[in-house]
């Protein structure tokens, strides 16, 4: 990360706003460690997530948690109709994207076979990033920070996000950045390369969110 040496730089970088910052511990000096801590704690009843060394509020709602869950269920359902594929996990799951960074996905799915031994470990922080990192936007959120989001995952070499937008009920896939494809209220979403025959269409994912 780039010295950064006025708040504006600061918030440019992270894409949020001020008071989604914790100040203590100092941006750029908080470690995975207190991020286990905060969100241990529940500081404020809220969740957290490091961007760069400065933690981070995580945007949630009723909304999004419900969305979160549908989603979640889908693809746990097609994972076991298909032979137990992998791992639904959902924002209480840390997922550390480097040294200095981890991100609380809304939903996440990885493969079993990524794991070691096949199984779940134990730290409250995974180093292992999912094939699958669902996010659900909420009103606090920006663009700059859902790109540079976006860039962290794939950074760390998830291979798909799924941006899910109550407000225009849609679904955008990424298979990298720059690389999307969006799903509207009368299409059907599918897993692509990554998620083969896994399909959820829109309409019944949002039939029941008002906006």
């Amino acid at each position: 990360m780039k010295t950064l040496t006025r708040v504006s730089d600061l918030l440019r970088s992270l894409g949020v706003s001020a008071n989604r910052v914790v100040l203590d511990p100092a941006p750029g000096t908080a470690t995975v460690r207190d991020l286990v801590r905060f969100n241990d704690g529940r500081i404020n009843e809220r969740l957290y997530e490091l961007v760069d060394g400065t933690l981070v509020e995580k945007a949630m709602g009723y909304q999004e948690s419900t969305l979160a869950i549908l989603i979640g269920r889908a693809l746990g359902k097609w994972s076991d109709e298909n032979g137990d594929l992998g791992n639904v996990s959902g924002a209480d799951g840390g997922i550390r994207l480097s040294k200095s960074s981890a991100r609380l996905p809304d939903v996440s799915f990885t493969y079993w076979d990524r794991f070691p031994d096949g199984k779940v470990p134990a730290d409250p922080v995974s180093d292992l990033a999912p094939d699958l990192a669902v996010e659900v936007l909420s009103r606090s959120n920006r663009p700059g920070e859902m790109n540079r989001t976006l860039k962290d995952y794939f950074r760390a070499n998830v291979r798909l996000v799924w941006y899910v937008d109550p407000k225009s009920r849609s679904v955008t896939a990424y298979t990298s950045p720059t690389d999307a494809v969006r799903y509207g209220p009368n299409d059907t979403l599918d897993g692509g390369d990554v998620l083969p025959g896994f399909t959820l269409t829109v309409a019944s994912l949002f039939g029941r969110i008002q906006f």
